[in-house]
């Protein structure tokens, strides 16, 4: 008895072993897939090297190229509201989020609970995602580019959301200015910021960087 157990055992480890083996190639051309093209570099990074570092330069006299700022990392966040009578929209928000940063966001959750806006412990309020480099570039290009400009009786971003320590952070009240949300498949409008942290030293330094990534400051 003992024996065939064992024989049992060591042809079930072999079976598992090949369905591994099987298994492995097809993880890796699903990565292979969703992988950056070699030699690919988004057209905002290419911006950066090209006029941006420049005029950089030309303007607070850098002696070294490694000194001039640059965009370390865009952070969205998304408050639901609504979550607090339906969890299901935060998870709808989440899907949203992730088309639109191309990333899986997180679902923010409440530290304590407030019983006036009936917020307990724990409760899912939101989501946010990171970006950095490749995928930072792209979104950057995309708000810059075509969700700014749609954003109805847009008057320009106002150079005074800085911190003071060179990170910018804008509110947008309709999520739906970006491409990637269908607007009949939406089912509500909401609002997210967009923190974008830079390397830059001081408020000016970083006004001048987003400025030369076509952020429309108003003047």
């Amino acid at each position: 008895m003992a024996e065939a157990q064992k024989d049992k055992a060591a042809k079930g480890g072999k079976e598992k072993s090949k369905r591994g083996e099987a298994g492995a190639p097809a993880m890796m051309a699903d990565a292979a897939s969703n992988a950056v093209p070699q030699g690919y570099s988004p057209r905002m990074r290419q911006h950066y090297e090209d006029v941006v570092r420049a005029k950089m330069i030309e303007e607070f006299g850098y002696k070294n190229a490694f000194e001039v700022p640059t965009i370390e990392k865009i952070v969205l966040n998304m408050g639901v509201g609504e979550a607090v009578n339906d969890t299901k929209k935060v998870t709808s928000a989440a899907a949203d989020l992730a088309l639109i940063a191309g990333q899986k966001p997180v679902i923010t959750r409440a530290r304590n609970a407030i019983s006036t806006f009936k917020v307990r412990e724990n409760m899912p309020i939101g989501a946010k995602v990171t970006l950095r480099r490749t995928r930072m570039y792209e979104f950057l290009d995309r708000l810059v580019t075509i969700a700014l400009p749609r954003i109805r009786d847009f008057r320009g971003l106002s150079p005074k959301s800085f911190d003071g320590r060179g990170n910018f952070a804008m509110g947008i009240k309709e999520h739906l200015v970006f491409p990637e949300i269908d607007y009949d498949k939406a089912e509500s409008q909401l609002g997210m910021d967009v923190i974008v942290c830079t390397t830059a030293k001081t408020d000016d330094e970083a006004r001048a960087l987003l400025r030369a990534f076509n952020f429309p400051f108003r003047q």
